[in-house]
């Protein structure tokens, strides 16, 4: 495939390295040995690259974003996670959700959420799924059990729906000011059959804000917990049909959490191969450098092979992505796997490099690196994307 860039893809790569060079790099490392989960995060940064349009990067130039399509939406992100992985999935992260409202969203729900996640620097988005007894199960639900998956209430009350429960890892929910969240509005069918999806603002009477998660990687970006005590959401913010929620989130906002992440993943594997390739400038006690031992010059070369793997993968999956007669495929899934399996050996072969090869104790910055990239374990590299894409391959 040509992966040429054009013009405007090239200028927004630059922007974004520039943006990441000079505003992200210098907080990086300060930001992440913050002891309280709730002080990682630092708005300024937030307002900056906002009035930059990485915060509205997704929503299409009609409507009053950026426009991006999907190839310079993950050139972007690698290269704002070069200099700070969790700093560049707090923006994407409104990448993900207002593809939502763009792509699902009736034109009434466009109208009050979209201007109002314009208009304002700090308007943070979210999504509500996670739950303390419902992970995977939400997305690879066993059709035939009830019990499995969602089990946060909602409940129709004239023109409202009283939710009650409890979701958990949510992200940007202690900072997020509108999130979408999934709810079981029939708990006597399977949680693809029984789900309905709600637009919920912070200040929704009846939801607050638990405990803030402190992660060991991933420090800026922040995860707590939304608690719902009989809180009332208009029908009218409701996503789609009712009990057809799983349907709902589909198109743009599928198709772009599998390259959102893997694009991150590409950024980390750049900041870790910069990182050895500086230390192995280094010398050691007999005068000789680091990089000239073959074992590191080993450990140097497959840090670059599965980064530019996981590159050529990522930006094959995205310009299939823009493609938009083109499914859903399976290539989306194996992205997800192998990004996750890419950066976490990059990431230890970099530590491997730094702290048992005669350099002493272990760099703060391999160890970031090493603790963020733990992270995709949980959220890309994990067996149900296997079966996911299996069932791709078999239709």
């Amino acid at each position: 495939m040509d992966f040429s860039l054009n013009e405007t893809q090239r200028a927004w790569q630059l922007k974004a390295r520039q943006f990441a060079a000079e505003e992200i790099r210098p907080l990086s490392l300060a930001c992440d040995q913050v002891a309280d989960p709730r002080a990682t995060f630092d708005w300024d940064i937030i307002r900056k690259g906002s009035r930059l349009g990485f915060r509205t990067a997704g929503v299409p130039g009609e409507w009053g974003g950026q426009g991006l399509d999907f190839v310079t939406q993950v050139l972007v992100i690698a290269e704002l996670a070069k200099a700070d992985s969790a700093i560049a999935k707090t923006f994407s992260q409104c990448w993900k959700w207002s593809h939502l409202i763009t792509d699902r969203c009736n034109a009434g729900q466009r109208e009050r959420f979209l201007k109002a996640f314009l208009a304002d620097d700090t308007f943070v988005l979210g999504g509500g799924i996670t739950e303390p007894n419902a992970g995977s199960d939400n997305r690879l639900p066993p059709e035939d059990d009830p019990k499995s998956g969602l089990r946060l209430r909602a409940e129709r009350q004239g023109d409202a729906w009283i939710l009650n429960g409890e979701k958990c890892y949510i992200a940007n929910a202690n900072v997020g000011r509108l999130f979408f969240v999934y709810t079981r509005t029939n708990p006597n069918v399977a949680v693809g059959d029984g789900t309905t999806i709600f637009a919920v603002p912070i200040d929704t009477p009846g939801l607050r804000v638990g405990k803030v998660f402190n992660k060991s990687g991933w420090r800026f970006y922040q995860n707590a917990e939304l608690i719902f005590e009989n809180a009332r959401v208009p029908h009218a913010n409701r996503l789609g049909e009712v009990d057809g929620g799983l349907q709902v989130h589909g198109g743009k906002a599928a198709k772009f959490a599998e390259l959102e992440y893997a694009a991150n993943a590409v950024g980390v594997c750049d900041a870790a191969i910069e990182m050895a390739m500086q230390h192995g400038r280094t010398r050691w006690p007999d005068g000789r450098y680091i990089s000239g031992n073959q074992i590191v010059q080993l450990k140097l070369s497959e840090m670059h092979m599965l980064t530019e793997a996981l590159r050529s993968f990522v930006m094959r999956v995205a310009a299939e992505s823009d493609d938009t007669a083109a499914p859903h495929s399976a290539h989306n899934h194996f992205l997800m796997n192998f990004a996750a399996d890419a950066i976490q050996k990059v990431c230890y072969l970099n530590m491997d490099i730094h702290g048992r090869n005669g350099a002493g104790m272990m760099s703060a910055g391999a160890d970031k690196l090493v603790r963020d990239a733990i992270i995709w374990t949980h959220i890309a590299g994990d067996s149900v994307q296997r079966m996911k894409a299996t069932s791709h391959l078999v239709e």
